[in-house]
């Protein structure tokens, strides 16, 4: 898990690769969603974004999805994220932490992220993780649990 190499967005809107164990050392709030600028992930993301002065004192932010590099460049750009964002488009790191799923709309059965938050350790270890992830009064859970 920690040596699944993903390509993302920095801070600065700049293309990096990352693993995990380049976050060793600091802790994470690693969130997974399943698709750039729609409804409840662009909410989740803002929510992430407005809090970012109280959660980056306690952890470091990182958002994932299977979008591609160029869609996260947009998405980061319209909403002013100010957080690093991976792409799964393999869903390599999404199969590791066992959220990509098989779902269900309208009838019609496929593949996709479940909306999850994990909290890594600063050793990598998983201190707590939330699965089916409702958006509203999320990043407070977070909060919470990092105080």
């Amino acid at each position: 898990m920690e040596n699944i190499k993903l390509k993302g967005i920095d801070i600065n809107g700049e293309e990096k690769e990352y693993t995990l164990k380049d976050f060793y050392g600091e802790r994470i709030v690693l969130y997974f969603y399943p698709k750039d600028n729609t409804s409840g992930c662009t909410q989740e993301a803002c929510d992430f974004r407005d809090n970012i002065n109280r959660l980056s004192s306690k952890a470091t932010v990182i958002g994932v999805s299977p979008d591609s590099i160029k869609s996260h460049k947009s998405f980061k750009d319209k909403q002013e994220l100010n957080f690093i964002l991976l792409s799964d488009t393999e869903h390599k790191l999404a199969e590791a932490f066992r959220v990509w799923k098989e779902k269900s709309m309208y009838g019609r059965k496929y593949m996709g992220i479940e909306r999850s938050t994990f909290i890594i350790s600063p050793e990598g270890k998983i201190e707590k993780e939330w699965r089916k992830v409702k958006v509203k009064g999320h990043v407070d859970e977070v909060l919470a649990f990092l105080v």
